[in-house]
């Protein structure tokens, strides 16, 4: 057997070991789901860099390090920790450790909102979960459903248009280097219309490995609005995996701010199952230090008559790892596909890196279908114009760094988060 096989099972082995104590908190998802997940993780065990789609995260070295135990040891955490972390003009929910917390939430202040913990939902709500994200595609979905926290089910319901934003933080509070399995359901019904921020937060003393998945389901119609703000800090490591069904007639956009955590590894997966649908992802990150940032895409377009748009741009300083790959795949049966996809960076250091593949593969013959990247240095043409106008070296590079992230920081519509984003962007410059 090889080093690498033994090194994969001891990892998995020492997290199966544990499922007997976690067995009975996970009602939410099918039996047959768990079994798959675990056969996943004996069969394939957690991705490392002889992974293609992990070559450049090896997630199963950090957590083999130290985050192979899910015995959670937490701080208390009271309104006025989370407080800071609230947006004025949106209703927060509270999803701590990886569990939702009615004490922590708001009241749910406008009708047509369903908030739920994963463990009170009703057999035709249970029947939704593990839809959209199948354990037999991704290990560490595999990890999420076998260990999965009681966290977050969202149901916006049919027609109705939600007056103010719907704001999710998700806080990690522990004393102890601990692995977080947390989990949540998103689910606008037909013709329903909503705008999600999802914040990631760590209040915790010790390293946490966070390990999210997401599944978002829009049904005929719907509208889904959602901003993705990670900064967690230098003690966090985390996988977010998004998982999100597009039906006919429906919109989905995500814009994901990435500004900090040591490791942050995005998988965003799109399915556009219907004609007539389309999808929209934005992603800003800025990487320092030794972190490594690595956002993966997926646009699955199956049916005819579709649109999807990308445009990530990054800024990698010091000895950091920024990545970017992306993967447009157009069925035989998707026709009239219009998909366009854009990755844009930006090296500060000689040290620095930037890793970006975008993909096509395309099936079908009547599309119209394009990609492109550049990686390159502060532009100094500009840098000189500026300083020759009595700019100082320093102010003038941040200006052209965030005149680079402003077109995906203006996405964001709410006032109280973009001052939020300028402010720490800023600060990591």
């Amino acid at each position: 057997m090889s080093m690498m096989v033994e090194t994969k099972s001891t990892v998995t082995q020492s997290l199966l070991e544990q499922l007997q104590k976690h067995s009975g908190k996970i009602a939410f998802i099918p039996d047959a789901e768990i079994v798959s997940a675990i056969r996943h993780l004996e069969e394939k065990g957690i991705p490392n860099n002889k992974h293609e789609d992990y070559k450049y995260c090896n997630v199963e070295a950090y957590i083999r390090k130290e985050f192979k135990s899910i015995e959670q040891t937490f701080n208390e955490v009271t309104n006025a920790d989370i407080a800071p972390h609230k947006l004025e003009e949106a209703i927060n929910i509270v999803v701590l450790n990886g569990t939702y917390n009615e004490t922590l939430s708001e009241k749910i202040i406008v009708k047509g909102i369903t908030v739920k913990a994963l463990n009170e939902l009703s057999t035709n709500e249970k029947s939704l979960i593990a839809t959209q994200a199948k354990s037999d595609v991704d290990a560490l979905i595999a990890l999420n459903t076998a260990f999965s926290s009681n966290g977050l089910f969202l149901q916006i319901e049919k027609s109705n248009i939600v007056p103010m934003p719907i704001h999710i933080i998700y806080v990690n509070s522990n004393n102890a280097s601990v692995l977080v399995n947390s989990r949540s359901f998103i689910y606008a019904q037909q013709c329903a219309e909503a705008t999600l921020v999802e914040s990631f937060v760590n209040i915790g003393t010790a390293k946490v490995f966070s390990n999210y998945v997401s599944e978002k389901l829009l049904d005929e119609n719907a509208k889904l609005t959602c901003f993705t703000y990670q900064n967690e800090g230098p003690l966090s490591y985390s996988v977010n995996t998004n998982q999100a069904k597009v039906s006919r007639y429906a919109n989905y956009t995500n814009t994901t701010i990435t500004l900090s955590g040591q490791l942050v590894r995005n998988n965003h997966n799109v399915e556009l199952a219907s004609d007539y649908c389309e999808a929209h992802l934005n992603g800003l990150f800025i990487t320092n230090g030794t972190q490594l940032v690595d956002n993966h895409t997926l646009i699955d377009h199956q049916m005819p008559n579709c649109e999807s748009n990308e445009l990530y741009k990054g800024i990698a300083k010091d000895k950091s790892i920024g990545v970017f790959n992306g993967k447009i795949y157009v069925r035989k049966d998707a026709q009239k596909t219009n998909a366009y996809q854009s990755s844009k960076n930006i090296l500060l250091s000689d040290d620095a890196t930037i890793n970006t593949k975008p993909q096509l593969e395309i099936y079908a013959d009547d599309v119209k279908c394009s990609h492109g990247t550049s990686t390159g240095k502060v532009d100094e043409e500009a840098l000189f114009y500026l300083k020759a106008r009595g700019i100082g070296d320093t102010s003038a590079r941040k200006l052209l760094l965030q005149a680079f992230a402003q077109e995906l920081i203006d996405k964001v519509e709410l006032d109280s988060l973009k001052e939020k984003i300028l402010l720490e962007f800023e600060k990591a410059l």
